[in-house]
């Protein structure tokens, strides 16, 4: 009788085997098989991503080579491929260097809408910020209202932004523009008191403020008009802790990897 009871009772743990295997198995083959095409997914993304890095640097190098050897033309054809190619940081660069040679050839429209669509090309300060900058430059000799202007340097006034007193000193100078001579002077104030601001930058902000309680106000002509001779800082690339500029490449590298640790830590 112990034989059969024993026999009976692999036949049970059996047939609950074939219908666990039954319920659990499609489940468990189902959430590799998924697993499986997100890892390839992945991989196939970033091989995607570095090839279009690698492109868009061949393209964006030839751009400046163009640049340097005087031919325009080249260099728009070999920018606009970066900007194609490219995503992120390549993209604002290449878009950035497309608007300076509209204003060379004195396309303005064009030109504050590619550094518009620079500003929009990656979230970095360092690469966007130079680009909202121009626009706005570019808007207070060209028709731009106030509110087109304030909205460009506005967020460029924040303490950890990198072109915070040029910032100032344009949105100061753009309310003077538009008749509003406190709210320019209180720019120009905290351009007097900052601690990282150029000593140009501060010495124009002093003679707006004079000219301003002297109610000399139509006198700023040659103060804007020397503001807009300065040079708009140069599109660059953040540096590592060595002061070396990083590499676009890397630098998608390391916000791909960011973004897989939070949607893994979201998981």
């Amino acid at each position: 009788m112990t034989d059969v009871f024993e026999e009976v009772e692999e036949e049970i743990r059996s047939e609950r085997l074939k219908r666990l295997a039954r319920t659990w198995l499609p489940v468990v083959g189902g959430i590799l098989a998924v697993a499986l095409v997100a890892a390839l997914a992945w991989w196939g993304w970033q091989s995607f991503q570095t090839s279009q890095a690698n492109k868009a640097s061949v393209a964006y190098q030839r751009g400046i080579e163009a640049l340097q050897s005087g031919d325009k033309t080249a260099a728009e054809s070999a920018f606009a491929e970066a900007q194609k190619a490219g995503n992120g940081a390549y993209k604002a660069l290449a878009l950035q260097q497309r608007a300076g040679l509209a204003v060379e050839a004195n396309r303005i429209p064009d030109a504050i809408k590619l550094f518009d669509d620079a500003a929009k090309a990656d979230s970095d300060p360092m690469l966007a910020d130079p680009a909202r900058y121009k626009a706005a430059l570019l808007l207070m000799d060209n028709g731009g209202t106030l509110a087109d202007l304030e909205a460009r340097l506005v967020p460029l006034t924040d303490d950890d932004r990198p072109l915070r007193p040029f910032a100032q000193e344009a949105l100061g100078l753009a309310r003077l523009q538009f008749n509003k001579p406190a709210e320019a002077r209180e720019q120009f104030v905290l351009l007097t008191l900052g601690q990282d601001v150029p000593d140009s930058v501060r010495q124009r902000a002093q003679a707006a403020i004079s000219m301003i309680d002297a109610g000399l106000v139509a006198g700023l002509g040659p103060i804007v008009a020397a503001q807009q001779l300065v040079p708009p800082p140069e599109p660059a690339l953040p540096t590592g802790p060595d002061g070396q500029p990083i590499d676009p490449r890397v630098l998608e590298a390391a916000r791909q990897a960011q973004a897989q640790a939070e949607a893994q830590g979201s998981n």
